[in-house]
């Protein structure tokens, strides 16, 4: 699934980028890498942009490059469980 299927509330792993070239390293230098919890903190009423919380700082992430990221819903963190 694609991040942006998720609703408000979804703590979430990165699994694949499907993006290519420039848009691909865009996404990588914001810090969404394979392997990366987000927390997917708001959706504005239109559904475009996605507030996330991804290492620590939020994010605003455009649909359309959510789209190009795939995602997997992640179980509680370490630091959660102790």
């Amino acid at each position: 699934m694609t991040l942006n299927e998720f609703a408000p509330g979804a703590m979430l792993e990165i699994t694949k980028l499907t993006g290519s070239g420039a848009v691909k390293r865009r996404i990588m230098d914001m810090g969404l890498t394979r392997g990366t919890r987000l927390y997917i903190r708001k959706v504005a009423p239109l559904g475009d942009p996605l507030e996330l919380t991804v290492r620590g700082y939020e994010l605003s992430l455009r649909k359309a490059d959510a789209v190009m990221i795939e995602v997997r819903k992640a179980g509680p963190t370490q630091e959660a469980a102790a």
